[in-house]
């Protein structure tokens, strides 16, 4: 049997930032077409992820199923006056940075959780082209 290789590809922020908004979309859908589980570095403005789906809405076809994605960021609540003001300092300054966002193809990606603690992400190899049967046609003899 066959080995199926699943690719895991980090896409550091920093590689994304100076692109417009669907020079992003473009790129990620990219790799995703490519059947590779994109973990990006921070995540995509809301109005982004809405283009994100729909452009990938319009691209559904026999070959390519969509895509999943997952934001994973700390949202959680500040205790003390101290730590939201930090919170809201580190927020400022690092922007969209902040967070973990996982895409990924329908195909391969069942499902994605998340809980406050962490996430989880269940997925299956990627399906390999099947090969072409050929027959051998038999030469018939002329008598």
């Amino acid at each position: 049997m066959a080995s199926m290789d699943l690719t895991l590809q980090f896409v550091p922020y920093n590689e994304i930032e100076g692109m417009s908004s669907m020079g992003r979309i473009k790129k990620l859908l990219d790799l995703v077409k490519e059947d590779k589980i994109i973990l990006l570095e921070g995540r995509l403005r809301k109005e982004e992820e809405v283009e994100l789906i729909k452009t990938t809405m319009e691209q559904i076809d026999d070959d390519f199923k969509g895509l999943e994605i997952g934001v994973f960021y700390s949202d959680q609540q500040y205790g003390d006056l101290f730590k939201w003001l930090k919170g809201a300092f580190v927020n400022m300054l690092m922007g969209d940075r902040i967070g973990l966002t996982v895409i990924g193809p329908a195909s391969i990606i069942k499902e994605i959780k998340r809980d406050p603690s962490k996430f989880q992400l269940l997925a299956h190899a990627p399906h390999q082209p099947k090969k072409a049967h050929h027959k051998k046609a038999k030469a018939k003899r002329r008598r």
